[in-house]
C-alpha cells in the first residue's frame, strides 16, 4: 500500500518559502525541513552551507579537516574510541562530507535508540573534542588520501578531480576538497577551532529529520542547535570560470598499465535554472552513468570494446566508479561539462578521445532525433524515482531542492519533462555544449608519446581482434584523423605525484 508522506519547512521565526530559502537574506535564524512517517528509523540529515569554497587561502582542506574532527574525533567529554563504542551497540554511524558549498553529517537510527543516538550526534556537532591526538591522525589520513589514494591508485578519480583543477584554477572551487598537501601541512588545530566558529552558525544550518521521530523531537533539536551562533561568516563571491578559449591538455603520469581520460568546460546551468532538464536529457542520452543504453556507451564500449565503460554529467559525481546514482548534497552555484572515459589501453587513448570528440561533436551539430528525445524522456521520467528511493535519499533531495529553490524533486523533473520539447532540448545543446574553451586531463605512462600523438595529429587507428562491420570502419577511418585542436604549447605532463601538492 502506497503511504503518503508529509514534507513540512519550519524555522524557528518563520515558515521555511523553498523558492527563496537559501538565497534569503541572513537571519541569524537556522531552517528546519522535516519528512515524518511511520518508519521505525529516524534519519538525519545536518547541512551546513560551508565546504571548500570557503577554505581561507593557503589553507586548503580546512572545511574537510574541521567535519572529519567532528565525525570521527572525540567529544569534550567522551574519546573518539568512546564514541565508536556508543555507537556500536545501536548499529549507527555518523558520517560527513565536504563539498565546495556543503557540509552535510548523516546518519539513521532506530526511534528506540533515538533519544541515545541524538544525544551524541548533539554532543558531537556542538560539543567537538577537538584533540591533538584526533587531529593528528586526521589530518595524516587527509594526506595520505590525496598522496596515496586519489593519485597514486585511483586513475579515473584523480583525473576527474584534477579537471576541476585546470578548470577552475584560482577560483574558490580551484582546489580538491580533501584540500593540498601543503596547505593540510601548514593547518593548526587552531584554524579548525576558528572555522567552526566561523561558520558553524544557525544561519548557516539546514535540519533534515524523516522517520518515526516523536512529534516534540524537532523543537528539541532546534533549541539544542540554538547554542550555536546566530551569524556565520560571509560565504565567497563565485567569479565565472576564466579559461583561455582552445583546447588544453593536461598529461599527469604515474606507472599505470591503461590511461583514463576526462574532459569539459563549465556551464551556467544549475538546477535553478529553466534549461536543466533539458541538459539533464541531453547527459542522460549522450552518457547517462552506468546505463548501457547511452549513446558513448553504445559507440565506444558496445561497437568498439575500447573499456568499461563512457559517461557525461551536467553536474559534480564523485566517486563514479563506486555508485551507480549520484549523491545528494553536493550543491553547487556553478557546475562544468564533463564526458569521463573509463580507462582505455594505451594504445587506444588517442582514438579513444577523438572518438568522444566526434561524438560530442556530432551532437552538436546535429541535435537529438525525435526518437532519441522521446527515448530519453521515457527513461528519466522512471529514473527520477530510482534517486529517491530510501529515506535517507528523500532527505537528501529534497535538501537540494531547498538549496536551489525548486519544488520537490522528482515531480518538478516530471511535469519539467512532460512540457519539454525536441525544440527546447535541441536550443539548450547549441548554447551550453559548444564551448570555445575545453580542458581535457588524461593519466597514462607513456606521456611523452601521446602528447606527440596529439601534437602531430598523426592518425591513430585502432586494431581489433576480430572483423567489424563496413560502416563502423569508415567511421574509424574518419574518427582516426579527427583533429583535436592543439599545439605543443597546450600540452603539459606534470608527474601524478605532483598533483594537489
Amino acid at each position: 500500500m502506497k503511504r503518503t508522506r508529509t514534507l513540512a519547512f519550519i524555522t524557528l521565526a518563520a515558515v521555511f518559502v523553498a523558492p527563496a530559502a537559501f538565497a534569503a537574506p541572513k537571519t541569524g535564524t537556522m531552517h528546519t525541513l522535516l519528512q515524518p512517517n511511520r518508519s521505525p528509523l529516524v534519519t538525519f540529515r545536518l547541512l551546513f552551507l560551508a565546504g571548500s569554497a570557503d577554505d581561507p587561502p593557503g589553507k586548503d582542506g580546512l572545511a574537510s579537516l574541521t567535519a572529519s574532527l567532528i565525525a570521527d574525533g572525540g567529544t569534550k567529554d567522551l574519546t573518539y574510541d568512546q564514541v565508536v563504542q556508543t555507537l556500536y551497540p545501536m548499529a549507527a554511524s555518523v558520517s560527513s562530507t565536504t563539498d565546495k558549498e556543503m557540509t552535510v553529517f548523516a546518519g539513521t537510527c532506530h526511534v528506540e535508540t533515538l533519544d541515545a543516538y541524538y544525544g551524541l550526534v548533539r554532543k558531537m556537532l556542538l560539543e567537538p573534542g577537538f584533540r591533538e591526538d584526533d587531529f593528528t591522525r586526521l589530518k595524516a589520513d587527509a594526506i595520505n588520501f590525496l598522496k596515496v589514494s586519489l593519485r597514486g591508485g585511483n586513475d579515473e578519480e584523480l583525473g576527474k578531480e584534477a579537471l576541476y583543477l585546470d578548470i577552475y584554477g584560482a577560483h574558490p572551487y580551484g582546489h580538491q576538497n580533501v584540500g593540498r598537501v601543503s596547505a593540510l601541512e601548514s593547518i593548526t588545530l587552531d584554524d579548525v577551532r576558528a572555522f567552526y566558529k566561523a561558520h558553524y552558525a544557525q544561519d548557516n544550518l539546514r535540519i533534515g529529520l524523516a522517520g518515526g521521530y516523536p512529534t516534540d523531537f524537532p523543537a528539541r533539536v532546534e533549541r539544542d542547535f540554538g547554542v550555536l551562533p546566530a551569524m556565520a561568516a560571509a560565504r565567497p563571491e563565485l567569479p565565472a570560470p576564466k579559461l583561455d578559449p582552445g583546447w588544453r591538455v593536461r598529461i599527469l603520469t604515474r606507472e599505470t598499465r591503461s590511461t583514463a581520460i576526462s574532459f569539459g568546460f563549465p556551464i551556467s546551468v544549475t538546477r535553478s535554472d529553466k534549461d536543466w532538464p533539458a541538459l539533464a536529457l541531453v547527459a542522460s542520452w549522450l552518457g547517462q552513468h552506468r546505463s548501457s543504453n547511452s549513446h558513448l556507451y553504445q559507440r565506444l564500449r558496445e561497437a568498439r570494446g575500447l573499456n568499461y565503460g563512457d559517461y557525461a554529467y551536467i553536474e559534480y559525481f564523485p566517486r563514479g566508479m563506486f555508485r551507480t546514482e549520484p549523491e545528494a548534497n553536493l550543491g553547487r552555484r556553478q557546475q562544468i561539462f564533463q564526458i569521463w572515459i573509463r580507462p582505455v589501453e594505451p594504445q587506444n587513448a588517442m582514438f579513444a578521445l577523438r572518438a568522444a570528440k566526434f561524438e560530442l561533436d556530432a551532437l552538436v551539430r546535429d541535435g537529438l532525433t525525435a526518437e532519441q528525445f522521446e527515448a530519453s524522456r521515457r527513461f528519466l521520467v522512471k529514473n527520477a524515482s530510482l534517486l529517491t528511493q530510501t529515506q535517507d535519499s528523500r532527505l537528501g533531495y529534497a535538501l537540494d531542492s531547498a538549496y536551489y529553490g525548486t519544488p520537490e524533486y522528482v515531480p518538478a523533473m516530471r511535469e519539467a519533462l512532460a512540457k519539454l520539447t525536441l525544440g527546447d532540448v535541441n536550443a539548450a545543446i547549441k548554447k551550453y555544449l559548444s564551448s570555445p574553451a575545453v580542458r581535457v586531463v588524461v593519466v597514462t605512462k607513456d606521456g611523452e608519446g601521446l602528447r606527440s600523438q596529439l601534437v602531430s595529429g598523426s592518425p591513430s587507428p585502432i586494431v581489433y581482434n576480430s572483423p567489424k562491420p563496413k560502416a563502423l570502419m569508415d567511421e574509424d577511418a574518419l574518427i582516426e584523423r579527427y583533429p583535436i585542436p592543439v599545439t605543443a604549447a597546450d600540452v603539459t605532463i606534470t608527474p601524478a605525484d605532483k598533483i594537489f601538492e
